[in-house]
């Protein structure tokens, strides 16, 4: 998988800021949040070549279209992942000075308290 067999123009390095200060791509459109994304066009034959190896640029962000006759039948791309890993929260907090303990009892205690709060959610009328 080589740049040129990037389809997507967002993915095409950015060519600079305009005036306001927005970062444009090649044909001077808004490159924005997307311009990382890089788009691959391949058939179902290259993908059973080496799947292995059509993953790992899943993984590393690209998107993946494979065709049959020219035509999409199926789009891979990593999956939108929020917020953060437990382990990044418990390093913000020790980094912080934290003095949470996460024991065998911490999960029995946030069970408890969702078990005490749980009360009917009447939501307000928009009549």
């Amino acid at each position: 998988m080589t740049k040129e067999d990037c389809a997507d123009p967002a993915a095409r390095p950015p060519r600079g800021p305009d005036r306001s200060g927005r970062l444009l791509d090649q044909q001077g459109t808004d490159a924005g949040i997307m311009r990382h994304i890089m788009t691959v066009r391949m058939t179902e034959a290259e993908l059973a070549r080496d799947v292995h190896a059509v993953l790992e640029k899943v993984r590393q962000g690209v998107e993946v279209v494979i065709e049959q006759d020219d035509r999409p039948v199926a789009v891979l791309r990593p999956p939108h992942v929020s917020g953060r890993r437990i382990s990044e929260v418990i390093a913000a907090l020790e980094a912080r000075g934290a003095g949470a303990v996460l024991d065998e009892d911490f999960a029995r205690d946030v069970e408890d308290g969702i078990k005490s709060h749980r009360e009917p959610w009447h939501p307000p009328s928009w009549d």
